[in-house]
């Protein structure tokens, strides 16, 4: 009996947020492309919260759709509720959160990537790597089918070999009991790929009409809704919208989880992955933080169409039994009936240190690596490496550049380069406080930072680029315009002042200076200027930001001066840094493990010193003319 046989671009392994961006990147560039999966019920799923965005990672969204990618646009499309955190902080970190309904978001990505031509879905899980003299040349399946491809995205999440945990119960799945992906981790390994282990959790899920929500605080979403996406118009997303309640753990709480310890499969040495730091189980906030009484609790529904809801803050491995006792301590949920149980998941990832900053693997050409695989956490991170992982197989295989974002460019860039350069002994989430230039990649201006780049590449479209330069246009005139307009300082002028609580003018000033006083902004001084264009919000927004933190912006831009100078002096990839004097013995061992592309990436490895940069500069400009 004869074997399938096939010939194709880009084969995609696995279908969560990851998989989604890299297959949708690499179908819409041309490719011919195949998206594996163990379950097409498990494209786009959300195995834990039902949300996207949120601190930071509404950053990563907004540059995901700002390069083409798809989230952006289908969270606008299948939210319940919708919020924009931090607003009472600075634009850098004001960041959307939108609560999904999980099912109607993961069936309209399916149909989206159903209706991408060159992209195909094939239920079928991948075993085996196929490399030839370090490169790879196609993919086995379980069947034995062989997909000879010019690249590949491993894109495997949390479902190589998988193991779900609560108590003592142990089962073999991938999250929401799918099927595991069990065979590809030997594959990997024969091909020299170093794997970790790594854990994460979910809490459970109750029904909805066992809870009390008299005795909970509501939580709305906001009156005027901003979309994720740029494309999306704001008219459109405006729509009634479903609650969330906030409810508090207790002392009771703390006392039921502190006496059953020892069942916690977390402490009694039944898990042995390492879980994130930044989103702890229960068990793991009532120990390390002792001398906290109560702890937030978010009942978030999972969507329109289910009395499933979500217990945010309280994930878990206890035992069915203690699970049953702690929720039901929790004000409000005294009479909780759990639908799904809280369970850990264990599964295979990889150390991201193996990566190129293109997300290609330093040892196997043309296999690239994206999402919870590469030792993150959270569908944002993911789909933000699924994006640039399919944007790069597709430059490979046409012999162009790959797409490198660096930090002073995105919040996607600040991600790549922490993965694969720091050494990461837990899930990696992103954080504003990660992003050194933060003011500069404010969620608000990600298309004017990166929309170009998603042009050149091929996934931004004329009619969109030619809006984004009409727009950046619009906000450099108007900025222009207004360091011209002069406010007078006659009576009425400072009766309006007044009103609005800052103090009078003592002479006449332009309106770029009221724009700078802390109570003032663009939009408020609009009736002093009767010349205004009738200008979009978005516009008004930039040139509001813009005037306002000049003085910051401008520090931060010559601090990107600085940085850029390191980045752009390139180490070759054949560097032999045997040969280089004076370097230290800790050094040397790092530079040659991680084998960073620039100066730059050097000096961000821990274990080399600003003096080994120095000894590694003198180096290069006497021996290669750098």
């Amino acid at each position: 009996m004869g074997r399938v046989e096939e010939f194709i671009d880009v084969a995609v392994i696995g279908a969560g947020h990851a998989g989604c961006e890299a297959a949708l990147a690499a179908a819409r560039l041309g490719m011919k492309t195949v998206m594996f999966t163990v379950s097409v019920d498990s494209i786009a799923l959300m195995p834990c919260n039902p949300n996207i965005g949120g601190s930071s990672k509404g950053h990563l969204v907004r540059e995901i759709d700002a390069l083409g990618g798809e989230m952006g646009k289908n969270i606008d499309k299948t939210f319940i509720q919708s919020k924009m955190l931090n607003k009472s902080k600075g634009p850098a970190v004001h960041s959307l959160r939108a609560q999904a309904d999980k099912s109607d978001y993961s069936r309209s990505m399916r149909q989206v990537l159903e209706q991408t031509e060159n992209l195909i879905i094939k239920q079928m899980e991948v075993t085996e790597l196929l490399v030839s003299e370090g490169i790879l040349t196609g993919v086995k399946t379980y069947s034995g089918a062989v997909y000879h491809c010019k690249a590949a995205v491993l894109c495997t999440g949390t479902y190589l070999k998988a193991r779900c945990i609560y108590g003592d119960i142990s089962s073999y799945t991938g999250p929401n009991g799918l099927q595991a992906a069990n065979y590809l981790t030997d594959s990997l390994k024969k091909n020299g790929v170093e794997l970790y282990r790594f854990k994460t959790g979910t809490p459970a899920r109750i029904s909805r009409k066992s809870v009390d929500f008299s005795k909970m605080e509501e939580q709305k979403g906001d009156e005027t809704i901003v979309p994720f996406s740029f494309t999306t118009e704001p008219a459109s997303v405006q729509k009634e919208q479903i609650s969330c309640w906030l409810t508090y753990t207790n002392e009771k709480t703390h006392e039921i989880i502190r006496q059953n310890l020892d069942r916690s499969p977390l402490y009694s040495g039944m898990i042995e992955g390492t879980g994130p730091r930044y989103c702890p189980s229960i068990e793991d906030k009532v120990v390390k933080f002792a001398d906290k009484n109560r702890h937030q609790v978010f009942i978030e529904p999972e969507g329109i169409h289910t009395d499933e809801m979500y217990i945010g803050g309280m994930s878990s491995s206890l035992p069915e039994d203690v699970q049953i006792d702690m929720y039901r301590s929790v004000k409000g949920l005294e009479h909780a009936e759990i639908v799904r149980n809280a369970y850990a998941i264990e599964y295979d990832c990889i150390d991201a240190r193996q990566l190129k900053l293109s997300l290609e693997f330093k040892n196997i050409q043309g296999l690239f690596s994206a999402g919870q695989f590469n030792g993150s956490s959270g569908y944002e991170e993911a789909a933000a490496q699924g994006l640039i992982a399919g944007i790069n197989a597709v430059q490979k295989i046409k012999g162009k550049l790959p797409l490198i974002l660096d930090r002073s460019e995105a919040y996607i860039g600040v991600l790549i380069d922490d993965l694969v350069t720091k050494e990461n002994r837990e899930p990696y989430r992103m954080m504003t406080s990660r992003a050194e230039y933060r003011l500069l990649l404010r969620q608000d201006n990600a298309d004017i930072r990166l929309t170009e780049k998603g042009y050149e590449v091929g996934l931004i479209d004329n009619n969109r680029y030619e809006k984004l330069l009409q727009k950046k246009e619009a906000i450099k005139k108007e900025i222009e315009r207004v360091r011209k307009v002069h406010i007078g300082a006659g009576k009425e002028i400072q009766e309006y002042l007044k009103v609005c609580g800052s103090t009078e003018l003592k002479s006449s000033v332009t309106l770029a200076e009221l724009i700078r006083r802390p109570e003032l902004n663009y939009e408020m001084l609009s009736d002093l200027d009767p010349e205004r264009p009738d200008l979009p919000c978005d516009i008004g927004e930039q040139v509001n930001i813009y005037i306002k933190y000049e003085g910051y912006l401008q520090r931060q831009l010559n601090q990107v001066k600085q940085f850029q100078k390191l980045e752009q002096k390139k180490i070759p990839e054949n560097m032999n840094y045997d040969e280089v004097p004076s370097l230290r013995i800790e050094a040397r061992q790092k530079l040659k493990q991680y084998q960073p592309a620039s100066i730059g990436q050097a000096s961000r490895i821990a274990g080399v010193s600003p003096a080994d940069i120095s000894v590694l500069l003198i180096y290069l400009e006497k021996n290669l003319h750098l």
